[in-house]
């Protein structure tokens, strides 16, 4: 995952690319067989621990998605930290200073 979180204005602007395979659970590989429902079910986004952004998404987001979203209240030289996760139990938290 990459986090880029810049001040810009009174907001903090975040933007973040989630590597993930986002598979429906509706394509079919090579022998037929249907591939697995996997697809990222949550994301939440911190900020000194309090939820700035979350988002609950589904079949229907592309591969690797990419998410942007805009704050109040951070400050350069702090942190934010996002945590997704999928249908399948997995897991991602990743931390970012905003500049």
């Amino acid at each position: 995952m990459k986090i880029k979180a810049k001040v810009k204005g009174d907001a903090v602007a975040v933007k973040m690319l989630i590597n993930h395979v986002m598979e429906t659970g509706r394509r079919k590989d090579e022998s037929g067989e249907l591939i697995p429902a996997h697809y990222i079910k949550e994301v939440v986004a911190k900020h000194q621990d309090a939820v700035v952004f979350s988002a609950h998404l589904g079949t229907a987001v592309s591969k690797d998605p990419y998410l942007s979203f805009k704050f109040k209240g951070g400050a350069s030289g702090e942190s934010i930290s996002v945590t997704w996760v999928d249908s399948q139990g997995e897991t991602e938290t990743k931390e970012s200073i905003i500049k």
